[in-house]
């Protein structure tokens, strides 16, 4: 590439760099001076050739511009991604001295400096997802740095694939260096094991964001008939299994997961064998489905969690994900009881927080039920929101109280 390659934006199109926002789109580019190569560093001007960025630049992505440094002098080589790879991991250290936790978000893309890059640790090993043309130009970097740095028993490539297409990049995936773990890994948090599949799983295998909210949610369980859907592997049931609930039934469309939840439950009890657990029920069917089934039967439960996979994956999907979280949340009020305690949930990041709470309102109106929102729940520390990016805040939670 050559040294001199630039970018120069439209008229009024450099409002959104001087706020720090790392995104730029093709249609704010004006014209390219040089040829760059996508993942290649440009530097990024302004109509009258001020300078306003370092990116890394994507002619095949709609998303053209990644930018990486505000600072004209800064240099974008090798020293400056170990640099930016050795802070993130540094803003994890009270993470990683955490008693009963071992896993956690170590590398949160944009959040962190790094658009394009996630990295997850399950105990001893990482997991890893190179979404964008200039993080797959430095992946041996990459991968050297951690693998220096951390010494884990292996790296694994779970990218997610959609988005790469997006990227013009080929899927990518297994494992990139080290032994493959044998069967599931067992991982702790908050005082919990757990089995992950990190080979076979949903995207990295077991959802780390929630991991406060757990706490959280389990914190009201006691004495309560819960409900929780969209169970997964139980990150959910297994601490309310241990806040002591009258009962839990569990609801998730795979089977594989479920078995996952059956080896957690066993796991729980053989940590704490003193719990009551009272009982524990598993279907293994689609949520909404369920759902209309035990309203036929008049089943009544004093807690539910709705923890549903991404409905929206883009602005074009809003309203029908509206739609979806609405019969989903009429459909969970329905079954609660009077005083019961609906625990909502949406990880879908063109789903605002006024977008959810205006969907619990408008199922509650048609459910005919009072609902109190008590509070707001979402992402852990180790999935921080940038200020200058809300796109980063995709995980948003209401603890509802419904009369």
């Amino acid at each position: 590439m050559p040294k001199s390659a630039e970018i120069i934006l439209k008229p009024g199109r450099d409002k959104s760099v001087h706020h720090r926002h790392p995104w730029l789109f093709s249609g704010a580019i004006e014209r390219v001076d040089g040829s760059p190569e996508p993942g290649d560093i440009v530097r990024v001007r302004a109509a009258n050739g001020e300078f306003l960025a370092h990116a890394y630049y994507n002619s095949r992505s709609q998303i053209a511009l990644r930018l990486l440094s505000w600072d004209e002098f800064d240099t974008i080589d090798a020293p400056w991604w170990t640099r930016m790879i050795e802070r993130a991991i540094a803003r994890r250290i009270p993470l990683s001295n955490l008693t009963g936790t071992n896993s956690y978000r170590l590398i949160y893309s944009e959040a962190d400096g790094l658009p394009g890059l996630i990295v997850d640790r399950y105990a001893d090993y990482l997991v890893c997802q190179f979404l964008t043309a200039g993080i797959e130009r430095i992946r041996t970097h990459i991968v050297d740095v951690l693998w220096e740095r951390l010494r884990p028993e292996a790296m694994i490539d779970l990218s997610d694939n959609d988005v790469r297409k997006l990227e013009g990049l080929a899927a990518s995936g297994g494992v990139i260096r080290g032994t493959e773990p044998v069967g599931q890994v067992v991982i702790h948090e908050n005082g919990f094991r757990y089995a992950v599949d990190l080979g076979h799983g949903q995207k990295t295998g077991y959802y780390l964001d929630q991991r406060l909210n757990r706490s959280h949610v389990a914190g009201l369980a006691s004495g309560r008939r819960v409900l929780d859907c969209f169970c997964y592997s139980g990150g959910f049931t297994i601490p309310i299994l241990a806040s002591s609930p009258v009962s839990v039934t569990c609801i998730d469309s795979s089977e594989p997961a479920l078995e996952i939840l059956r080896a957690n439950v066993a796991m729980l009890t053989e940590d704490r064998p003193e719990l009551s657990a009272g009982e524990i029920e598993f279907a293994n069917a689609n949520v909404f489905e369920e759902l209309r089934k035990f309203r036929d039967q008049d089943r009544r439960f004093d807690m539910i969690v709705l923890d549903p996979p991404k409905l929206a994956a883009s602005q074009s999907q809003v309203e029908r994900a509206k739609r979806a979280y609405k019969d989903l949340n009429l459909l969970a009020l329905k079954l609660l009881s009077h005083g019961g305690i609906l625990a909502t949930f949406s990880c879908s990041g063109a789903i605002s927080r006024q977008d959810l709470q205006g969907v619990v309102a408008w199922a509650a109106t048609d459910a005919k039920r009072r609902v109190q929102v008590v509070d707001h729940l979402g992402q852990g520390e180790d999935h921080p929101v940038l200020a200058s990016f809300p796109e980063s805040e995709y995980l948003k939670g209401l603890i509802c109280r419904v009369e």
